[in-house]
C-alpha cells in the first residue's frame, strides 16, 4: 500500500501529533508498505529526524505568532505533487488544520480516499486562547472531516463530541505505547537524589508548558510537605509557571531513553489539562509503573480507571488535585498497586498492535471505494 501521511507536525518536533505520525510510518515500513510524510520544514537550525523511516517532504513554513515552537505550513505546490509522484492509494491526514486541509483538497482532486485523525481539540483551544469561538472551530473541524473517508477518534470521549457535532463516519483509533523504552525498572536512583536531595516524594508532569495544559493547578501540589514537584517539557508559559510553582524543578525538554528515565523515577504522575483528545504522557506513566492523577476530561476517561490504576479529578480544580495527591503520597502500598496494575493495563497497548488496526481502516476504506466505483 502506498501512503501519503500529511502531518502538521513532525520530528525534530516533540509532541502527540509528530509523534503518532512517526510511529505510524515506522509501522508501515515495518509491515512492508510505502509511506511518504509531508510536513512542515523544521525550524532553521533544527535538523530534520535522521531516524525518520522513509521519505520526508518539507514545505515551508513559519512559527505560529505567540507559540514559535509550532510551525504553520505555507502554500507550497510540493504536496500535490507528492501524491501525484507517489502514485499514493490513500492519503493519511494527522490531526488536519493547515497543511491537512491542502492535502484533503488536493486527495478530493486526485480522487485518492482520505483518513483523517483527528488529535487535537480545537474547541477547547479556541475557549483557552480566544475566550470565545467554540463554535466557529467545531464549523471547521465538521468541513474538514466530514470531506474525508474515514474520521479515527482517539478516544471514545473524543468520538463522542465528533459525533455530537455531525461529524460523520467515525470510529475509534487508540494510540500505542513504547512499553519496552518506558517501563518500571528505568528508575534512576542517582536522578532522584539530583531531584529531591531530602528523599521528598516526586510529583512529575510531562507536556507543553502551555496555557490549554493549566500546569498552574499544581501550585498546591507545591505547598505540600515532604513533596517535589517536577516539570518536564517546554513551552510559552515555562516562565509564568516558574514563578506559579515554588520550589518546582523544572527540566526543560527531554526526549527518548533519557525522557523514560525520568517517567520512571517519579513516584506519582500528575495531568492537568482537560482538552485531551487522548493523553499520550498518561499511557507512558502507566507503563513506567506510575499512579497517575488526572482530570475526568477527554481522554484520560479511557486510559486511567479510577481506584484501579490512579485517580480521576474534577477538570480545573486544583484542590482536587493536591488532595489526590497527598492521599497517594499518605500510602505507599497504594501507589505501588496503582502502578503495577497501570503497568499490566498498557502491556498489549503497543504501537504494532494498533498499527494494525489502522492499516485495518485503510483496507476497509479503499475496498468501500472500489465498491462504490462498481456500482
Amino acid at each position: 500500500m502506498r501512503v501519503v501521511i500529511v502531518t502538521e507536525s513532525f520530528p525534530p518536533d516533540v509532541n502527540g501529533v509528530a509523534h503518532c505520525a512517526l510511529q505510524t510510518a515506522r509501522h508501515l515500513v515495518d509491515r512492508g508498505h510505502a509511506p511518504v510524510v509531508v510536513a512542515p520544514a523544521p525550524a532553521p537550525g533544527h535538523k530534520p529526524d535522521a531516524f525518520a523511516p522513509c521519505p520526508v517532504v518539507h514545505v515551508p513554513s513559519l512559527p505560529l505568532p505567540g507559540y514559535p515552537q509550532v510551525r504553520v505550513a505555507l502554500p507550497s505546490r510540493r504536496l500535490a505533487a507528492t501524491l501525484v509522484e507517489h502514485r499514493a492509494d490513500v492519503v493519511h491526514l494527522a490531526s488536519p488544520f493547515v497543511l491537512g486541509v491542502r492535502g484533503m483538497a488536493a486527495a478530493a482532486r486526485l480522487g485518492i480516499p482520505a483518513v483523517a485523525v483527528y488529535q487535537t481539540d480545537l474547541a477547547g483551544y479556541a475557549r483557552t486562547y480566544m475566550g470565545a469561538g467554540e463554535a466557529a472551530a467545531w464549523r471547521r473541524i465538521r468541513s474538514v472531516h466530514g470531506a474525508a473517508d474515514l474520521t479515527l477518534a482517539p478516544s471514545s470521549a473524543a468520538l463522542h463530541d465528533l459525533e455530537t457535532h455531525g461529524v460523520p463516519r467515525v470510529e475509534l483509533w487508540p494510540r500505542g505505547v513504547d512499553t519496552e523504552r518506558f517501563r518500571p525498572d528505568r528508575r534512576d536512583e542517582a536522578l532522584r537524589r539530583e531531584l529531591a536531595p531530602n528523599g521528598e516524594l516526586i510529583v512529575g508532569y510531562v507536556g507543553r508548558l502551555a496555557p490549554e495544559k493549566q500546569v498552574e493547578l499544581l501550585a498546591g501540589v507545591c505547598g505540600l510537605e515532604g513533596v517535589r514537584v517536577v516539570i518536564t517539557g517546554d513551552g510559552p508559559s515555562r516562565p509564568g509557571l516558574e514563578q506559579a510553582l515554588p520550589g518546582a524543578v523544572f527540566l526543560g525538554r527531554r526526549t527518548g531513553d533519557e525522557l523514560a528515565r525520568v517517567f520512571a523515577s517519579f513516584d506519582v504522575f500528575a495531568h492537568t489539562g482537560p482538552f485531551e483528545t487522548f493523553c499520550q504522557t498518561v499511557q507512558e506513566a502507566m507503563a513506567s509503573g506510575l499512579p497517575v492523577v488526572a482530570p475526568a476530561a477527554g481522554g484520560p476517561l479511557d486510559l486511567v480507571a479510577h481506584g484501579h490504576t490512579g485517580l480521576l479529578v474534577p477538570p480545573r480544580d486544583a484542590t482536587a488535585v493536591r488532595d489526590a495527591v497527598r492521599s497517594l503520597a499518605a500510602d505507599p502500598r497504594l501507589r505501588a498497586a496503582y502502578g503495577a496494575a497501570g503497568r499490566a493495563t498498557v502491556e498489549g497497548r503497543t504501537w504494532a498492535a494498533v498499527g494494525d488496526r489502522l492499516i485495518g481502516h485503510y483496507t476497509k476504506v479503499l475496498a468501500g471505494r472500489r465498491t462504490a466505483v462498481a456500482v
